[in-house]
């Protein structure tokens, strides 16, 4: 059992406006901090919205001296915290969904969703993933969305050494009991405890469900946010 204290923020964000998300993000890592949480989790491109239209425009580099703030607040506070971003690799790079890892030490981990949601290539190439997260004695393996659709990605995690399995979502109610189907059976066949962070709200034309969660390592619902 991981003596981790974790969370999912199940923010709303502000379309395409990266300083006022910046504001609610720290507005959610100072409760968290305040609850003793660890680990923050936000939903899918969170700092921006799910807004294809503007990711090739808002799209930054992981280390952008525009995130410099919520790096050093995550640090002020004591809380890792994963946020939602466009990222380009280099100034030549696709468009990625990132999940940035904003350490409560400083440091700054990159993810890039690996499998695309059919539509998002029109913005977003698929991205390669990326290391596992270490805090303390846990291991936790992160997922953005439609990751979490392939089985093997979830498996991957667990044969890694994975305890947690941590995924930024944005997930509407019509994909919301087929979506956790798949969370909660990856808890309990795995034994990982498995967080989902979802939006609080409408975002990029969609309609979020809400009901962020998280299960145990048998596959039992630890807690669920309001729909």
């Amino acid at each position: 059992m991981t003596t981790l204290t974790l969370a999912a923020a199940q923010s709303i964000s502000i379309a395409g406006d990266l300083a006022g998300n910046i504001a609610r993000h720290q507005h959610f890592m100072q409760v968290a901090a305040e609850q003793g949480v660890q680990l923050l989790v936000f939903p899918e491109l969170s700092l921006t919205g799910y807004e294809r239209g503007l990711a090739a425009q808002l799209a930054i580099a992981p280390d952008a001296a525009v995130l410099q703030p919520l790096r050093d607040f995550a640090r002020e506070v004591g809380v890792t915290a994963v946020v939602g971003m466009p990222i380009r690799l280099s100034d030549t790079s696709p468009v990625l969904i990132g999940a940035l890892t904003l350490g409560a030490d400083g440091s700054l981990g990159v993810y890039s969703k690996q499998h695309l949601h059919p539509g998002e290539e029109v913005a977003f190439a698929p991205g390669s993933g990326g290391a596992p997260l270490i805090i303390g004695a846990d291991t936790i393996a992160l997922a953005v969305c439609a990751d979490f659709t392939h089985a093997d990605h979830a498996a991957m995690a667990a044969q890694n050494g994975a305890g947690i399995y941590a995924a930024g979502v944005l997930i509407t109610a019509k994909g919301y009991d087929p979506d956790t189907a798949l969370l909660q059976g990856y808890a309990d066949a795995h034994s990982m405890v498995v967080l989902m962070a979802n939006h609080g709200g409408a975002t990029g034309g969609w309609e979020s469900a809400g009901r962020s969660a998280v299960w145990a390592s048998d596959g039992s619902l630890i807690a669920a946010g309001a729909g």
